[in-house]
């Protein structure tokens, strides 16, 4: 794992001139993809008993800029060594996060009309962090799971159609994506052959 380096939340990087933004009751940060955002609730309550965690509140997410209406909520428990996606579509948000463990997740522009198209960031995202990546239309995003376990839980702005997603495989060679593995647990869609990628 020394070999990758992550987007560290708590951290300045300044050669990618991050900007750091404390709106109410959240810390929102932006990233080299334009429109992926880095969020960081504040509600964070631990004592004797464990951890008290808010994950959505949209009064605050409004006040911070992030009107976007989420209509499903989605959880994937795995194990280590499993890797999902990497999949999007044109039309749905996601607010992703990782409630308990830690993953390895790539978000990745598949708008053929953007200037960064195909160009993509990994960020190390665990229950100890606490962070959440939204993720806007016509991105696409995967997750490996880096611990024993690893619940990821997702917010989408649409109801999920798997007919309407676009599959990029895990290991295609003209993105150059930079797994921490080398024999990842996959579906079969996701070796992206039922499904193969087409660029929004």
């Amino acid at each position: 794992m020394s070999a990758f380096r992550y987007l560290e939340f708590d951290s300045v990087d300044v050669q990618t001139n991050l900007i750091v933004l404390i709106m109410g009751k959240l810390e929102v940060r932006k990233t080299r993809l334009n429109g992926v955002l880095i969020v960081k609730p504040i509600t964070d309550f631990v004592d004797h008993r464990g951890r008290y965690l808010e994950l959505y509140n949209e009064v605050d997410y409004h006040q911070a800029g992030i009107s976007i209406k989420f209509l499903q909520d989605d959880v994937s428990i795995s194990k280590k060594g499993v890797l999902r996606g990497i999949h999007g579509d044109s039309l749905t948000w996601k607010l992703v996060t990782c409630i308990f463990g830690s993953i390895h997740l790539i978000a990745v522009n598949n708008d053929k009309h953007s200037e960064q198209y195909k160009q993509w960031q990994s960020f190390l995202v665990t229950e100890e962090n606490r962070v959440q990546i939204l993720i806007p239309p016509k991105f696409g995003n995967g997750h490996l799971v880096i611990s024993e376990q690893a619940i990821f839980h997702y917010k989408q702005s649409t109801l999920y159609e798997s007919v309407k997603q676009f599959t990029i495989a895990w290991d295609t060679p003209e993105y150059g994506f930079d797994w921490p593995v080398v024999n990842p647990t996959v579906s079969t869609r996701d070796l992206g052959i039922s499904n193969p990628n087409k660029p929004v």
